[in-house]
């Protein structure tokens, strides 16, 4: 399968295709291979790798959270819209019956701005900026984790692809060696034993040198598994690393370490989320202000309208009555009207009301100061809660000072230490390689044994060994030092 279609848009970012084998002297290959350097792979695993992906998604609820709080500052606003119908027939309230004669329908409408303003609500957005600075610190930290992470993954590559070589060193070895027993049989000079033993040797180092490739594979798998992106075929990888002495001392990395290290910093954030909990608790022994205002209206329609109509003709025919009576005891007559069809439609035309021809009522205006005065210990029990609260965070910070300090000091050591290793080591391989070069020049002159040549090949294969595996482990220990750190120190 093609390397474009194993990555995808995810590597294209990082893993250029070669489109020349110059272009690239560290593939072996006839045709061209993908490369990948530890930048690249820091770069694929911090967009890719999805437990750090999780830690920078969590950023997004508390910034909600934070504009939230902000949003408590502003006034609240509320629309309603209601309908109501209900059917012509008598309904009791009270113990009396309301009778209609016609059915009903109704609407309100209310636009309600409500303002709540307390100490809580105040303290609010400087919580809430500090959990934001918390998550953002948790997600440099996850960054480091990734990349500390990553780093080792990628080394450990590269010290199992030194061991191949180292293998395939020792399988060429053997082959001259068991080449050199079989001659010096041919000439009366060997035995048969030597070239079983040869035989033997040579064995072993390709058994070595096939668990050697399988441990490059297996390991290459679990450094893009840690990517979070698929592995192209014959991915190279082309960092070199350089073994020197560190040109920082311990206080000076401990300082930093004190400054920048995001695990740190975010326990310290945290430490003052705690503590302006503790305000926010305490707020609820002060008094908070409501206000409320808002415009409201309604409509009243009667289905049938000749209800209506004949309402108002009965409220006429007693006006009538009641001025024949006033104008006989020389009363000022009360000017009744008639209704006349015009006066009917006119009614129609006000009862013709739902759903939208409102009715304003008058604006209306709340103020409410409310002072708790006795709320069963409850504040009692929310304050020394937050306060228990904001010394745990504190008590967290500390140890997580304690903490960094040891893992720094004891990293550094490591590094230190790891140094010395390998200059020693390279002298000791150095010494191994003579060694055994003197040893085939005894065995081919006659003058040494195949045991003496086996014996040295094998102290050279440790030799070799611990070198490589010294200089690995301290490219691994500065990384370690920076991830306990914190910050790139290189």
């Amino acid at each position: 399968m093609q390397f474009s279609k194993l990555v995808a848009a995810a590597l294209f970012a990082a893993i250029p295709a070669l489109s020349s084998r110059a272009a690239h002297a560290q593939t072996t290959d006839s045709t061209s291979s993908p490369v990948l350097s530890i930048e690249q792979a820091v770069t694929l695993a911090v967009r890719h790798n999805p437990t750090h992906l999780s830690v920078v998604n969590d950023r997004s609820g508390a910034t909600a959270l934070r504009k939230e709080a902000y949003g408590q500052l502003l006034p609240r606003l509320d629309a309603q819209l209601t309908g109501f119908y209900q059917k012509a027939g008598a309904a009791p309230l009270n113990s009396v019956q309301f009778a209609t004669s016609s059915d009903v329908y109704q609407s309100f409408y209310n636009l309600g701005l409500t303002y709540n303003l307390s100490l809580s609500s105040l303290v609010m957005p400087k919580r809430q900026n500090a959990n934001v600075r918390a998550a953002e610190a948790d997600i440099v930290g996850s960054q480091i984790n990734v990349q500390t992470t990553v780093t080792q993954d990628y080394l450990t590559v590269l010290q199992d692809q030194a061991k191949v070589i180292l293998q395939d060193t020792l399988i060429a070895q053997a082959q001259l060696q068991l080449d050199l027993a079989k001659a010096k049989v041919a000439v009366g000079s060997g035995t048969e034993l030597d070239v079983s033993k040869a035989q033997v040797t040579l064995g072993q180092a390709q058994v070595a040198a096939i668990q050697a490739r399988n441990l490059v594979d297996v390991d290459k798998l679990r450094l893009f598994q840690e990517m979070g992106v698929p592995e192209p075929q014959n991915v190279q990888l082309t960092s070199q690393f350089v073994v020197e002495p560190p040109k920082f001392t311990l206080d000076s990395v401990l300082g930093l370490a004190r400054l920048q290290n995001p695990t740190l910093n975010a326990l310290k954030v945290r430490t003052q989320v705690a503590s302006i909990d503790v305000t926010s608790a305490r707020s609820s022994y002060f008094p908070s202000l409501t206000v409320q205002t808002g415009i409201s209206g309604f409509t009243d329609q009667f289905a049938n309208p000749d209800v209506l109509i004949g309402q108002a003709a009965q409220s006429a025919a007693g006006c009538f009555s009641e001025d024949s009576l006033r104008v006989r005891t020389g009363l000022p007559s009360l000017g009744c009207q008639t209704v006349t069809p015009e006066v009917a439609a006119e009614i129609r035309k006000e009862n013709s009301q739902f759903p939208f021809s409102f009715t304003r009522q008058p604006l209306q205006l709340t103020a409410t100061l409310s002072l708790p005065i006795f709320n069963n210990f409850q504040r009692e029990q929310q304050v020394e809660q937050a306060e228990a609260t904001r010394n745990d965070a504190d008590y967290r910070a500390k140890a997580q000072e304690l903490q960094l300090t040891a893992d720094v000091t004891a990293a550094y050591l490591t590094l230190q230490a790891q140094v010395q290793t390998v200059t020693l080591q390279e002298q000791n391989a150095a010494q191994a390689r003579q060694q055994l070069d003197l040893a085939e020049v005894k065995y081919k002159a006659g003058a040494a044994t195949y045991l003496d040549i086996s014996d040295a090949q094998a102290t050279f294969s440790t030799a070799e060994n611990d070198r490589i595996n010294a200089i690995y482990q301290y490219h691994k220990a500065f990384a370690a030092l920076e991830g306990a750190v914190g910050h790139p120190l290189r």
